[in-house]
């Protein structure tokens, strides 16, 4: 039988953020659909009970914890996956932060600073050290979670709506640089979505109430509805496909108002 596009056998994908929530939900997805993945974020212990899931369910499962805001732990992530496996071929920069919760004239330089270094400065990081790999081979994915917080407004998340879309700039700006030689770079824009990262947006019932209340769909959405287009990404399904970004919100931004 022929395989279908979306058959990553033989593929090696490092998914950042991958103990939890999004990340997690595209290390299981890409595994299934027969990749090796690296599963990865600052705590080992969540990052194993990940991967001997993965393993349980048939899949191949490493792990190498990263905390992103450290240039040295990105660089053993890549070096250590590339060891392990020889190479890597699907980069999916899921891990990001959010320290700060309120007006965006009261945040402080600190909290600033963090949310840019690892939302944004990491991933390029990432990329630096992935990119030229991919380009060697003629042909890689890499696929930056952004937000619809970088298409929008908010009140209460100024900062990480900024940092998000610097995520798409920079995917822009790299899918311009790097499709001559094969390495296709695009973005995937959730809305709200039911993690422990969103938590404090989801959890106040009243803000929820009003956000389902202005979704077509009427609700938020969970981890593996976008695993799906991160598994559509990092396969052969969108080779024609780079410097975009795919948005899965409910229909939100799309909604008359």
């Amino acid at each position: 039988m022929t395989k279908t596009p979306f058959d990553l056998s033989g593929k090696v994908a490092v998914i950042t953020g991958s103990s939890r929530g999004i990340g997690r939900a595209s290390a299981e997805l890409l595994a299934q659909l027969g990749a090796k993945v690296v599963i990865s974020s600052r705590k080992p212990e969540q990052c194993h009970e990940v991967a001997e899931n993965i393993r349980n369910a048939g899949g191949e499962a490493h792990v190498i914890p990263c905390n992103i805001c450290h240039r040295a732990d990105v660089e053993a992530l890549v070096g250590g996956t590339t060891r392990h496996y020889g190479k890597i071929d699907i980069l999916v920069c899921n891990a990001a932060v959010n320290p700060y919760y309120g007006p965006l004239l009261d945040i402080s330089d600190e909290a600033f600073d963090k949310i840019m270094g690892a939302n944004v400065k990491s991933n390029l990081w990432l990329c630096a050290l992935t990119i030229p790999q991919m380009a060697a081979r003629g042909r890689g994915s890499v696929v930056i979670i952004s937000s619809i917080g970088g298409l929008r407004g908010s009140t209460v998340i100024g900062a990480y709506g900024i940092s998000k879309a610097a995520d798409f700039g920079l995917c822009r700006s790299l899918a311009g640089e790097w499709g001559p030689e094969g390495v296709r770079v695009n973005c995937v824009a959730p809305g709200l979505v039911k993690t422990d990262f969103a938590r404090a947006l989801w959890e106040d019932k009243e803000r929820l109430k009003r956000r389902c209340a202005t979704t077509p769909l009427r609700r938020i959405g969970e981890p593996h509805e976008i695993a799906g287009a991160v598994a559509y990404l990092a396969s052969d399904a969108s080779t024609f496909m780079t410097g975009q970004a795919i948005v899965l919100d409910g229909g939100l931004t799309t909604a008359a108002v």
